[in-house]
């Protein structure tokens, strides 16, 4: 299926799972996506499933145009990598206080140009701001969409450096200078 214009990119089936709710074709599709893009067509030879995948808070978000995943990303709220287990009331007030990490953010080759990764990234900050109000988001940019996450209100607040021969840069949105649900104080 190919998406021509924005107002059908806002017509792709949204889910929302955590890593236990992933049925095996969900997974492989992600899985694969992922690998096409961020290892393949970025020539870039890392580890791209990580132990964050499967952490109890991840969130991945899956969009699909009919029965084909065009888009994906996932939010971890514990910061970089959630702990696999159920925090302690320590670890669970430190991990209140990071921001939630965002990460591959990736949208399928077909479907790239037509809106889709601005759609992903409304529904996933849509849905950590029902799960956790209030809560920071932060990524790590490659450099050469830098403007596209900076358009959704992220700042950058690192240099440029390379990670896995790839420019990036840190990023970081303060979700009470956008109209997150913040109460204005009382005059």
């Amino acid at each position: 299926m190919t998406i021509p214009n924005d107002q059908e990119a806002q017509s792709l089936r949204w889910e929302f799972h955590d890593f236990g709710s992933l049925d095996t074709a969900a997974l492989f599709a992600l899985m694969k996506l992922r690998v096409d893009v961020f290892v393949v067509e970025q020539a870039c030879a890392y580890p791209e499933l990580d132990d964050a995948d499967t952490a109890l808070q991840t969130i991945h978000v899956l969009g699909y145009a009919d029965d084909e995943l065009a888009a994906y990303a996932r939010a971890m709220p514990g910061g970089t990598h959630s702990p696999p287990h159920r925090p302690t009331t320590s670890e669970g007030e430190r991990m209140a206080q990071l921001p939630i990490r965002i990460g591959r953010v990736v949208i399928a080759r077909p479907y790239r140009g037509k809106g889709l990764a601005t759609s992903l990234m409304q529904q996933l900050m849509s849905q950590l701001q029902v799960r956790f109000p209030g809560r920071n988001h932060c990524l790590a940019a490659q450099e050469s969409v830098r403007g596209f996450y900076a358009a959704l209100g992220f700042a950058p607040v690192s240099d440029v450096y390379l990670e896995d021969g790839i420019a990036h840069v840190d990023m970081l949105r303060l979700i009470a200078c956008h109209g997150a649900a913040s109460a204005a104080p009382d005059a």
